[in-house]
């Protein structure tokens, strides 16, 4: 159970310390980085859900092969929508175009 929790609380760290590095580069320039409050909000509700849906994963799937599979496909979809959003890889207008 403890070392569940230390999971956890590692996932959130990781999502934080992510959602700090485009925050520090929006401080110190102008032109790179341009996200509004939403942007930030979007970006740690995908991470976090991705987070917590591997721990999902990691807690009730029991072969070693599915979990990596279906935590694989997490991170693929997670970076597909983040592209999608970022840049409108596929223009759909979920993307905002």
């Amino acid at each position: 159970m403890i070392a569940q929790n230390k999971r956890l609380f590692l996932i959130m760290l990781t999502v934080g310390i992510l959602l700090l590095i485009p925050f520090t580069v929006m401080q110190f320039t102008t032109s790179e980085v341009n996200w509004s409050p939403i942007d930030f909000l979007t970006a740690g509700v995908l991470l976090m859900g991705t987070g917590l849906a591997c721990e999902l994963v990691l807690r009730k799937v029991k072969k070693k092969s599915y979990r990596i599979a279906l935590c694989a496909a997490l991170l693929l979809a997670l970076a597909l929508v983040w592209a999608e959003l970022a840049v409108g890889l596929f223009g759909t207008p979920f993307a905002g175009s």
